[in-house]
């Protein structure tokens, strides 16, 4: 369904992206509307796809995921079949925040949130015995600087 988005659509993503627990009152407040009228965009880009669930972020730190790994991955396995097994033991593994394959010399990198390097040893032991993998490397991340999830709208 291909849907047109004008300035007004990008505002009400911009509100949602920075809290959409915000009232419907509040958001069309902010972008310069009445409810019923965001209320009825909002649905149209849910439909379309534009807009997915709802989700809340929490803070792995206080949470006790105090370690943040980067693994980067390369395999000199590329059968279908293998990397059937591959995604699903990342999809299997709440650790796995995200998973991407790469153009390069790395095949995949993943973000990996664990309690600490004992717990990351324990998904590498545990990754590695399930698929083979040519090399693992990981980074642990020092200091968040940046993240969001929002885009430049």
């Amino acid at each position: 369904m291909a849907v047109r988005i004008d300035e007004t659509d990008r505002k009400i993503m911009a509100e949602l992206q920075a809290d959409a627990g915000r009232s419907l009152d509040e958001i069309a407040r902010a972008v310069g509307s009445s409810k019923t009228p965001v209320w009825n965009r909002i649905r149209k880009l849910r439909e379309a796809g534009i807009i997915g669930p709802q989700t809340v972020v929490l803070d792995a730190e206080a949470l006790g995921f105090e370690a943040c790994f980067f693994v980067l991955i390369r395999t000199s396995e590329h059968e279908a079949d293998w990397q059937q097994r591959f995604l699903a033991a990342l999809r299997a593994r709440p650790e796995v925040q995200e998973a991407h394959r790469l153009a390069g010399d790395i095949d995949y990198i993943l973000k990996v949130r664990v309690p600490n390097a004992r717990a990351y040893d324990a998904f590498y032991q545990a990754l590695i015995s399930e698929v083979k993998i040519h090399n693992v490397t990981a980074l642990l991340s020092m200091e968040e600087i940046k993240s969001t999830t929002a885009l430049p709208l």
